[in-house]
């Protein structure tokens, strides 16, 4: 299966914006910090339940129902990646064999796939949601600033009784000419206007940071949740090839 990502930082800053892998990489990072903390709660409870309750035989069916959970979840992400990738990515699970709970129970926790997906869904959760919501501020602030120039008359603050207005980007204690003060307090439209300047460049360029993280956030999910080899590959390869009696045209 071809897992190249979709996503291409081969652009320049302005064909980079006006493309859809930047917007597809926002989108894909921003539902994240909804979705991913959806299905993690979900996988978590769900394998701690089932942990606490295998010392039971009463237990077991809730371990079947603890794999299948964690299964769905995995599927909700599989889903979130398909824009991100060339083709689909499809998982691999063991087929039970024999019957009875017992057998449900070893086939579910003994797939390796059943582990890959607790390792992405719970173990990667905390990092991926970070370095999404860290990248996603950053993005946002640059973009917020571009505007600046709309809005930056409208903050403001009371000094010792006097009302001051303008954005204080930095610390402004006594006002934005008193003492004791570091940074720029954008209080008139030239100032604004080169602040957004600024902010501009800087959002031109952190895009190709946003598609970085969302094709190592995808590579991560890819990784992990793609089917892992089949055992049965070789004999599969082996019935699918022509045999000795194969007519020939």
């Amino acid at each position: 299966m071809n897992t190249e990502s979709q996503l291409s930082l081969r652009r320049d800053p302005v064909r980079l914006l006006l493309s859809r892998g930047l917007w597809r990489s926002v989108w894909y990072l921003l539902a994240y910090q909804a979705v991913g903390w959806f299905v993690f709660a979900i996988a978590l409870s769900a394998a701690l339940t089932g942990a606490l309750l295998s010392i039971t035989l009463a237990g077991l069916p809730v371990l079947v129902a603890a794999a299948a959970t964690i299964r769905w979840c995995a599927e909700v992400e599989r889903a979130r990646l398909r824009p991100m990738v060339t083709e689909p990515v499809t998982g691999y699970y063991c087929q039970v064999t024999g019957s009875g709970i017992m057998a449900q129970v070893r086939t579910r926790w003994r797939d390796p796939a059943t582990w890959r997906d607790i390792a992405y869904l719970v173990g990667m959760f905390i990092p991926l949601v970070v370095l999404d919501f860290v990248v996603l501020t950053l993005w946002l602030v640059f973009l917020a600033g571009i505007t600046l120039p709309i809005w930056y008359w409208a903050p403001w603050q009371t000094v010792h009784g006097v009302r001051y207005h303008g954005y204080d980007l930095g610390y402004h204690p006594n006002g934005p000419h008193g003492p004791g003060a570091w940074g720029l307090y954008v209080d008139t439209l030239p100032k604004a206007l080169l602040v957004a300047a600024a902010c501009l460049i800087l959002f031109l360029l952190f895009n190709y940071v946003l598609v970085a993280t969302a094709r190592l956030h995808a590579a991560i999910a890819r990784s992990l949740l793609r089917a892992g080899d089949d055992p049965l590959r070789e004999a599969k390869e082996v019935l699918d090839r022509p045999g000795p009696l194969a007519i020939r045209g």
